[in-house]
């Protein structure tokens, strides 16, 4: 029985790819902040008969110490993990810059920080398994915004959008960064861009924002039962090389300066730091 392990997964892609696998018989542990959602997909797998191999918990993945236990939580629970599907992300996109109790930047630490901490902290997890992949959710292709590196946490000239693309490109260097120096292994490290989703991501928005979002939502977005569709396709049957990019099932230029390998080791040196090495 094969182990996916997917962050957000209670919510849009996240939670589509949980009920995805759990139909396919797979166990599946999905972690997300909100009790109540959690909750309610226990239930939806009671429905699919599933809910014996469905587990949810709740982890504050702001928290690099929660990260941190919940990687030993699972490697104490599960012989080996096929599958992780890192898609936790909440948009902070208004508002004042907020910090973490370890003091990092919130969209730095949730969206980077906790990815980082589950890739390198599973990988001997991944590695007991036959086609160990990990996927990456976010935006690879999208030539916006950029890694500060002298100023990561953001403490001048913060805002939200800035710190969410930040968050973005930081994870396309921790996928090269990844086959750098684990490119020999068994692990496929897949960032995934999957466009325009009909998620409920315009709820974090203000009211007049948020109200606009949904009416594009409704016109242009993709369904989520379709847009994990090439997702799990990926996920299946993921390519040879140690790193690939796709902006749904179009290939992207690892060749440009956000996927740059010599920017990819400084920031896992730098994160190393950050976070500490195991």
């Amino acid at each position: 029985m094969q182990t996916v392990v997917v962050t957000g997964g209670t919510d849009g892609l996240g939670r589509g790819i949980s009920l995805h696998y759990l139909k396919a018989g797979a166990r599946v542990l999905a972690i997300g902040s909100t009790r109540a959602k959690g909750e309610a997909l226990i239930e939806e797998a009671r429905k699919i008969s599933a809910a014996d191999r469905a587990h949810f918990l709740s982890v504050d993945l702001t928290s690099v110490a929660a990260t941190r236990r919940l990687v030993e939580e699972i490697e104490n629970t599960y012989a080996s993990v096929d599958k992780l599907v890192l898609c936790a992300q909440r948009y902070k996109l208004f508002g004042k810059r907020s910090v973490t109790p370890e003091g990092f930047e919130h969209s730095f630490a949730l969206a980077y920080l906790s990815r980082f901490v589950l890739t390198y902290g599973l990988l001997d997890a991944l590695q007991c398994t036959k086609q160990p992949v990990i996927m990456n959710v976010g935006t690879p292709g999208v030539g916006l915004g950029a890694v500060h590196w002298d100023n990561l946490q953001l403490e001048r000239g913060y805002s939200g959008n800035k710190a969410t693309l930040q968050s973005f490109r930081a994870n396309d260097l921790l996928g090269v960064g990844f086959a750098a120096t684990h490119g020999g292994g068994p692990v496929t490290y897949i960032g995934y861009n999957p466009g325009v989703v009909s998620t409920g991501m315009p709820d974090s928005l203000p009211l007049p924002l948020r109200l606009m979002t949904k009416a594009t939502f409704a016109v242009a977005a993709t369904p989520v039962d379709k847009a994990i569709k090439p997702m799990v396709e990926l996920l299946d049957n993921p390519p040879a090389e140690p790193f690939v990019a796709r902006w749904k099932k179009k290939p992207v230029d690892l060749g440009k300066k956000a996927f740059d390998t010599e920017d990819a080791l400084r920031l896992k040196s730098v994160t190393e730091q950050l976070v500490g090495v195991r």
